[in-house]
């Protein structure tokens, strides 16, 4: 009740406000804000994830507005007329002796004037209740009904929600497309600067091993010997650029082994709850796998965490992704490439992403990702 109470008295109040400096609220940018603004209020009192930025069409905003103000101040009249006669009444029926003579008992008992205790107290206990009872059962249906109207008419049509989602893939496209070329020149990179250098040393070493095979032997034995070494860091050269591409493990073990191993390997306490998730494709695999990588390394490297926990299940099409630590909160994304490199890997795959990382912790980072076969 409380929650509701303090809810419908606050949009009476901006309601208030509203009429008073409307020419200012009707500039878009204005409205968009204290649209934005309303719908979080909305979203705390019905218990939803936050929304985020208002992102709906200015006339609909526009019209928001006007309808904002008018259930505001419509549904914040009725809680003050509720909640108000109640405190009015709890505050006066003890002092009806102070007030002027021939007063007049007010609310539901209007007209009836208080001459003694008895009428003070009989009236107002009634009254009272009455107004308690009105004030319980009307004020919370009431706020939710204003909460409810104000997620309705700020949220996206289909059109738009089709219109935000497309916009949103043509980006994480565009920067997967760019970070795919980046990370192509990286492994260019990294195999010529690498493992084609090492191997070309191995060649050379081969070719004067073979020219001096029956004039110095114990020439030959050193260069067979370091062209052995130089073949053993190429192959483990070559077996960490691959990790890079497409950690093997996930091949060998799938994505359930993958993650055990992973979390058997973190410098941290780390719980594992991976349900039955059946045949993924082997590009969500590896987002899931390296999401859950990064947010680890993080928990480790930012937060102070000593636990993690790592939940993984499946839910029909979409694969759900949840990593909570015990560290110091306060993650920003702008301060770092770890978690806006998770982001850009969720929403190429038309995933969603959610972090929750207040300052004192914890932090928790979920993951939404379409899985069908």
């Amino acid at each position: 009740m409380w929650r509701g109470l303090g809810y419908l008295l606050g949009s009476l109040f901006t309601a208030a406000v509203a009429l008073f400096v409307l020419p200012v609220l009707i500039v878009p940018m204005m409205a968009r804000a204290w649209a934005s603004w309303h719908r979080r209020r909305a979203d705390r009192l019905l218990l939803s994830p936050p929304s985020g930025p208002v992102r709906v069409g200015t006339w609909r905003v526009l019209g928001w507005l006007g309808t904002c103000i008018v259930t505001g101040l419509a549904f914040g009249f009725v809680a003050v007329l509720c909640a108000g006669n109640a405190v009015a009444t709890a505050v006066t029926v003890p002092f009806w002796w102070a007030l002027p003579a021939g007063t007049r008992a007010g609310g539901f008992a209007a007209g009836v004037p208080l001459t003694g205790w008895g009428t003070a107290l009989n009236l107002g206990t009634v009254q009272f209740v009455i107004f308690a009872a009105l004030t319980y059962w009307l004020v919370p249906p009431l706020a939710r009904l204003h909460a409810r109207i104000c997620v309705a008419l700020l949220s996206p049509s289909a059109a738009e929600r089709l219109a935000q989602r497309v916009e949103t893939l043509t980006e994480t496209r565009a920067g997967a497309m760019n970070a795919h070329g980046a990370e192509l020149r990286r492994i260019e990179r990294d195999l010529h600067d690498g493992t084609q250098a090492r191997l070309v040393a191995i060649a050379m070493r081969l070719g004067v091993a073979r020219e001096s095979l029956g004039e110095d032997p114990e020439m030959v034995g050193r260069l067979l010997r370091e062209a052995h070494e130089g073949t053993e860091e190429a192959m483990a050269e070559l077996r960490t650029v691959i990790r890079t591409i497409y950690p093997p493990i996930l091949a060998d073990r799938g994505l359930a082994g993958a993650l055990t191993a992973l979390g058997t390997r973190s410098a941290i306490d780390t719980t594992l709850d991976i349900g039955d998730l059946g045949t993924i494709p082997a590009a969500v695999e590896t987002v899931a796998y390296f999401t859950i990588a990064e947010t680890l390394t993080n928990a480790v490297k930012h937060s102070q965490a000593t636990r993690t926990a790592v939940l993984v299940a499946r839910n029909g099409d979409r694969l759900s992704i949840e990593v909570t630590d015990d560290g110091i909160g306060g993650a920003d994304e702008t301060l770092g490439t770890g978690i806006a490199g998770i982001r850009h890997r969720v929403l190429a795959l038309d995933g969603t992403i959610h972090i929750h990382s207040p300052a004192g912790g914890p932090t928790t980072i979920t993951v939404s990702l379409p899985c069908a076969s």
